[in-house]
């Protein structure tokens, strides 16, 4: 029936309002102080915030790191899934996944996915890296693995000098007993123009004393005398800023 019959026949004719969308909130409740309980309304059509990458672990991330580790005991399956998931990360999700199996003590996956990492574009050795991986992998017995990681760190270029990750990687070398590394870490520190501070001497004068290393404790204690004074007060002086 339209408007014009309608009005023929005496029936009232009610015009139809188009109703606007509504915006449904849900609720969401809190207690207060005084332990009454607080409403508030909540839009969830607004979008979610996205994780933060490099630090909280993305989606991507995460499902990369398991499906590595399910695959860690092909070759083949590691190849593939390097080539389509990992590569395809972005540069923070890569150095996530890497630092997520480190903390699970993933080691040897782990090297494998630096290895890739330094083949990036992007790629910038850092020593907090390279002192986490040598404390990590370590700590479980791979200390060949170790060696390769001082030989890669030696030969990388651009390092940007940080004491504090030198000193976290010789503490790490010498309780693995490995002081001859530790010692090329040293020699390292020096030819990037990063003296060492009174830390750096601590850790490798102990060290080597309690091992009765003469011949490199000599050495180490003459450049501590350059940078300190007479390295009898040396450790003396540490005392008097602890206490």
């Amino acid at each position: 029936m339209n408007s014009t019959t309608a009005m023929k026949m005496g029936v009232e004719v009610i015009p139809l309002i188009k109703q606007k969308p509504v915006t449904r909130f849900w609720p969401s409740s809190r207690k207060t102080g005084s332990g009454m309980m607080s409403i508030t309304m909540r839009d969830r059509s607004k979008n979610r915030k996205p994780l933060q990458k490099g630090r909280n672990l993305s989606i991507e991330a995460i499902q990369t790191v398991q499906a590595l580790k399910r695959s860690v005991n092909s070759d083949v399956l590691l190849e593939q899934l390097f080539d389509t998931k990992f590569r395809r990360l972005l540069k923070l999700d890569m150095l996530a996944v890497l630092r997520e199996l480190l903390r699970q003590n993933q080691c040897l996956l782990a090297l494998k996915v630096f290895k890739d990492v330094r083949k990036e574009y992007w790629y910038k050795p850092q020593l907090s890296l390279y002192a986490e991986l040598v404390t990590v992998l370590g700590r479980n017995g791979l200390l060949e693995k170790v060696e390769f990681l001082v030989m890669e760190l030696k030969s990388e270029s651009n390092l940007e000098p940080d004491v504090e990750s030198f000193n976290t990687m010789l503490e790490s070398l010498m309780n693995f007993g490995l002081t001859g590394l530790a010692m090329e870490c040293f020699y390292l520190m020096k030819s990037l123009s990063c003296d060492p501070d009174r830390l750096s001497f601590k850790i490798l004068i102990n060290g080597l004393e309690s091992i009765g290393d003469a011949n490199n404790l000599a050495i180490v204690q003459k450049e501590a005398q350059k940078y300190y004074g007479n390295f009898l007060n040396f450790f003396e002086n540490e005392e008097n800023v602890i206490n």
